[in-house]
């Protein structure tokens, strides 16, 4: 008898098939289960990996064994006129078949009705603040415990001294915003005040908080010496004060003695869950977090420039020296692929950079799914976990599931609103709970205008213009920046406000393209075609090849067939 034969007599083909199949749909029901409840990747490709060793297993055992009305003996131990395979084999073919039906159903549901079901998803009802009164998520109604980090002081001017300072206090704010007794501003907000003379009782109510730290740092050679003070900003009471005077090699002891001291003078009790929870937050090593400052500077310098992506490829090559002393900071895994997404999206919207090689483009999409993966796998806090999963989720393409993961990365509390998270929530329906959301940020990081772009953006898409314009009003006078201007621009053409919304561009819009586009806006919502058609005029002057822009003004004008050279 031949190979092939002795394989069907013993069912081995049928096992085979059996088990590919079987396996095949429990991966399905894993994978739709593991991302509706939030599982990492990892689980999955655990389940996966499992079910492919068992495919061998099932193999030997389906030659060497045999089942008999007596059970399962071993194939040569059974007589072959008395062996009942013909009629396992026929059991195994309904196996197949049942199988096989429980299959497509399962597919045709996970093509057709799932992603119906998307769409019909209920949302919770919220309640948004339009007037004048302070809303409970709003800058204006600071917790008791609430506290800002100063960047301390470099009294020394050695090369790297004020990087050390901003990373010593960047580690303690850190730190405390581990405790979820305690409202910390975050760092973009509470470093908007360095360098200023401007009275504690002034910065406190900026920040909408009632507690200060500041400090100063000075170093000689190995000698470190560390002052911090927590201060009452209502009366500029001093609730807590110490001098350090150590080693270099003490820093990191300093900073959690800083920390935890605080959070004792805040009435903060701390146990060793907690206190375990600030010892793992930030980076822990001076000459990283010395590193990291340096790095953070380019960064954020490079959003303000032209040419953004020389500048993301020099902060590139800091964050990555950060990467090889500390691998599991995640948050340096988000920074790092920043530019990388804007290759890809400048490359997608027509804006061909001269220094972006074939070579960056192909390594780009690759390299920011890498660090999307690191973030969320070196995530601390559940908050960083959900965000960061959420925003790999979506530049993957993995948009299965993507209505639960919106709602538990939204219904954790914290003051990190992830790279992608917002425009992903607007874009599945889900800009009221993202609004409500944005209020909560603006506590704890109101001098970033991103926080208020965020915040403007998702009310105007929720489909409350004036709670938009109101928003961007307030959030251009504390934190301007270009993209709040193009939402309080759009908020204002929303309200009918259109000579305001002329102004606005002419006083604030530096871009010859996105000027031209809010104007051709503006013309679209009026009716006036004439002028319309004369700004499209202008557009097709320039010789850009921006098509987002192309076929935003398209869409506007009411052109959905216009096709732009």
């Amino acid at each position: 008898m031949s190979l092939f034969a002795e394989l069907k007599r013993r069912n081995v083909i049928r096992v085979g098939i059996a088990y590919a199949i079987v396996a095949w749909f429990l991966a399905q029901i894993a994978e739709f289960a593991f991302e509706n409840f939030g599982a990492p990747d990892w689980v999955l490709k655990s389940v996966v990996v499992i079910l492919l060793l068992g495919l061998p297993l099932a193999l030997f055992f389906a030659w060497a064994f045999e089942l008999t009305p007596e059970g399962v003996k071993r194939e040569k131990d059974v007589d072959r006129s008395k062996s009942i395979t013909t009629r396992t084999g026929r059991q195994l073919d309904y196996v197949i078949i049942a199988v096989l039906a429980l299959a497509v159903t399962w597919f045709s549901w996970d093509k057709f009705a799932a992603n119906t079901a998307l769409e019909h998803v209920p949302e919770t009802e919220v309640q948004v603040t339009t007037s004048d009164e302070p809303h409970e998520n709003t800058p204006e109604a600071a917790a008791d415990k609430s506290v800002a980090v100063l960047p301390f002081i470099a009294m020394s001017s050695g090369q790297d001294d004020e990087y050390f300072a901003d990373g010593l206090t960047e580690e303690i704010l850190n730190s405390l915003a581990q405790l979820p007794e305690l409202l910390v501003t975050a760092r973009t907000s509470a470093f908007s005040f360095k360098g200023q003379d401007i009275s504690i009782q002034e910065i406190a109510s900026a920040l909408g908080v009632q507690h200060i730290v500041e400090g100063s740092v000075r170093r000689s050679g190995d000698r470190l010496r560390v002052t911090a003070q927590l201060i009452r900003a209502e009366d500029a009471f001093h609730m807590w004060s110490k001098n350090y005077d150590s080693t270099s090699t003490d820093t990191i002891a300093v900073q959690e003695d800083i920390a935890e001291k605080i959070a004792a003078a805040l009435d903060v009790v701390l146990d060793e869950k907690k206190r375990e929870a600030m010892k793992q937050a930030g980076l822990r090593d001076v000459e990283a977090f010395t590193i990291y400052q340096k790095a953070l500077e380019i960064y954020e310098r490079a959003h303000g420039e032209t040419e953004i992506i020389e500048g993301l490829r020099q902060a590139n090559v800091l964050f990555e020296q950060v990467i090889k002393r500390v691998t599991s900071f995640s948050e340096v895994y988000v920074a790092h692929s920043d530019l990388f997404t804007h290759m890809l999206s400048d490359d997608a919207l027509g804006r061909h950079a001269t220094t972006v090689t074939a070579d960056d483009l192909a390594n780009a999409y690759p390299s920011a799914i890498a660090d999307y993966a690191a973030a969320e796998r070196y995530a601390k806090s559940p908050e960083f976990r959900l965000m960061t999963e959420l925003d790999l989720a979506f530049i993957s393409g993995n948009w299965r599931g993507m209505g639960g993961r919106i709602q538990r990365a939204l219904a954790e509390p914290g003051c990190f609103d992830g790279n992608w998270t917002p425009v992903t929530a607007d874009v599945f329906g889900y800009s009221e709970q993202l609004l409500q959301r944005s209020y909560g940020i603006l506590k704890c990081d109101p001098r970033r205008s991103l926080s208020w772009f965020n915040t403007a953006r998702s009310a105007l898409k929720s489909g409350d213009k004036e709670e938009a314009l109101r928003i961007a009003r307030e959030g251009s006078e504390i934190a301007p920046g270009s993209w709040l201007a193009t939402v309080l621009i759009r908020a204002l053409v929303a309200n009918g406000l259109h000579q305001e919304a002329r102004r606005e561009i002419d006083d604030r819009i530096q871009n010859e393209m996105l000027a031209l586009a809010l104007k051709a806006l503006v013309a679209a919502h009026e009716g006036d075609q004439a002028r319309l058609n004369a700004l499209i005029e202008k557009v097709r002057a320039t010789g850009r090849t921006d098509y987002f822009w192309m076929i935003i003004i398209s869409a506007w004008g009411g052109n959905q067939e216009e096709h732009w050279p």
